[in-house]
């Protein structure tokens, strides 16, 4: 997994990242764009996930909760 680097700085805080995408697109704003490139842009199958109930996510990751750090991610 790499970081989001904005001008050789990793971006690992979130508000190093919303400034990061705020200054990029400041800078993009009002200049003229190329399309075309987003057609190099390998394109990929959808995938088809299997339906599952909120009882079976929860019995699921419910062993790994103790593991989890604290943050946004923890779930419970």
């Amino acid at each position: 997994m790499k970081a989001i680097k904005y001008n050789d700085h990793p971006c690992n805080e979130l508000d190093e990242l919303w400034q990061a995408f705020y200054q990029s697109y400041n800078m993009a704003q009002d200049r003229p764009i190329n399309s075309q490139l987003l057609d190099k842009v390998p394109s990929y199958q959808n995938t088809e996930w299997p339906l599952f109930s909120k009882v079976e996510f929860i019995n699921a990751i419910s062993k790994y909760n103790d593991l989890s750090t604290l943050g946004p991610d923890h779930i419970f």
